[in-house]
């Protein structure tokens, strides 16, 4: 007859060890998989940076998990000893599922151990808990974080977990200075980010600029540091998720299409705003008139918002305007996308935008803002060049890239010499579900917003 032990036990989770001179309280934690969305129901581990028996600290790395989405480190929400690994390198591991049972010794809140896992029996682990909703919710907020390093964590009577810590660490915020939002007063990632926009001038983006960007240049008293030998690279991670997709972008059959854009009323425009914006400690730069821009001319022509099956059986055109802006960063590129431009204004765009971009400054960008995305920017401009060819970002069927703006001499509507600042756009488009003609009449309509800037601030 089958017996469940824990089923059996009775009293509080705390005994006595073997070697020890008194007893102390300790917890085995079962470190489920969270819930990412998406769809997303298993992920393949590539790679444990843990073993049986080694110490971890709160954001020290576990694993590397890879979905069809992205690469994503987790990091262990506590301090303890891993006692048990439940997958091997390349094995599938299912959401809800546990990736590793952590030994953790007392001394942690109550409320940290409902977002971090389920406490069981120290003698067995019978079946996981199911974690309460506010629980899983405050878990899928925090478990999928970009390769965040470990930290130290400061005594600071301001409650807050390690990676709003971390953040006010890496800009220099007292705590004390910020006001809470959470049970009890616990600062949380919105309280911090809230802080910064009402402190510093926020931008919303990294975005082209008349001035040049800036560059890394090798200095000319230092001699250049040559590679003495081949070196072999693994690829792996985000890099090696952006080698399949790309891979798959490539085996699209997509032809481009290029044009010139004035933006001379938009440069003055955006002077003009965001002098007002300034006074009020905000900031507005050119990249949410180009989103907006863009949201408007997929009103009239829906079909460049889509997605194609693998098959290319079906084409879902999307309601929701799910913009992309390519990112390049040092774990490889990144496409995190600003969800529902269709409902917002331009100054709307503009704040929305600034939250995604202060996520990638701090590593906290989730697989939600990575997923989803209709539609893509890729802003080369800002490091230069003035053409580019992107690739698709499958399975949405066109992207649009964009150079360096510049100030040059045209000739205007009475053949007279001025200057004018331009922009050139080059397009891809996925030739299977969109013709030229039909690109081309889309490009054109993006484009007048561009050069009419007026309008994006009449419609929203």
């Amino acid at each position: 007859m089958a017996f469940r032990i824990g089923s059996m036990l009775r009293g509080p989770l705390w005994g006595c060890r073997g070697f020890r001179t008194s007893c102390g309280t300790y917890k085995i934690v079962q470190f489920v998989l969270s819930d990412i969305g998406e769809g997303i129901r298993e992920v393949t581990v590539r790679d444990w940076f843990v073993k049986v028996g080694d110490k971890v600290k709160q954001f020290d790395d576990i694993c590397l998990v890879e979905s069809d989405k992205a690469a994503v480190n987790i990091t262990s929400r506590f301090d303890g000893v891993v006692t048990k690994i439940y997958h091997q390198e390349g094995d599938l591991a299912l959401v809800g599922q546990p990736l590793v049972d952590i030994d953790s010794e007392g001394q942690e809140e109550a409320s940290d151990v409902g977002e971090r896992g389920t406490a069981a029996q120290p003698t067995a682990i019978p079946e996981a808990k199911q974690p309460t909703p506010a629980a899983e919710e405050q878990r899928k907020d925090n478990s999928w974080s970009l390769d965040l390093e470990s930290i130290d964590s400061a005594a600071s009577k301001a409650l807050a977990t390690p990676a709003v810590r971390r953040i006010a660490k890496e800009y220099k915020i007292p705590l004390s200075d910020v006001r809470g939002s959470g049970k009890s007063g616990r600062v949380m990632k919105e309280d911090v980010i809230k802080y910064l926009d009402s402190k510093t001038s926020r931008e919303s983006v990294s975005s082209s600029d008349t001035k040049q960007p800036r560059v890394d240049k090798p200095s000319s008293s230092e001699p250049l540091q040559r590679l003495e030998s081949d070196k072999t690279v693994p690829i792996t991670g985000i890099k090696k998720v952006m080698a399949r997709t790309m891979t798959e972008s490539n085996a699209i059959p997509s032809f481009g299409y290029s044009d010139e854009l004035d933006v001379t009323k938009l440069v003055a425009l955006r002077k003009e705003i965001r002098s007002q914006l300034q006074a009020g400690g905000n900031n507005i730069t050119y990249m949410p008139f180009f989103i907006k821009a863009l949201s408007n001319a997929l009103v009239s022509y829906p079909e460049l918002n889509s997605h194609v099956d693998s098959k290319c059986e079906n084409m879902i055109i999307k309601a929701e305007h799910n913009i992309g802006l390519a990112v390049d960063t040092p774990n490889g590129l990144l496409v995190p996308n600003m969800k529902n431009v269709e409902r917002m204004s331009l100054l709307e765009v503009s704040v929305e935008l600034g939250k995604l971009v202060e996520k990638a400054k701090t590593r906290t960008l989730s697989i939600q803002d990575l997923t989803g995305g209709t539609i893509t920017i890729s802003n080369i401009g800002i490091i230069g060049g003035t053409y580019v060819r992107p690739l698709i970002n499958p399975p949405e069927v066109a992207i649009v890239g964009l150079g360096r703006f510049r100030k040059r001499p045209v000739f205007d509507a009475n053949d007279q010499i001025v200057a004018a600042t331009t922009c050139n756009a080059s397009w891809s488009a996925d030739h299977r579900v969109i013709d030229g003609a039909t690109l081309a009449r889309f490009s054109e309509l993006w484009k007048h917003f561009i050069e009419n800037p007026l309008q994006l601030l009449l419609v929203k």
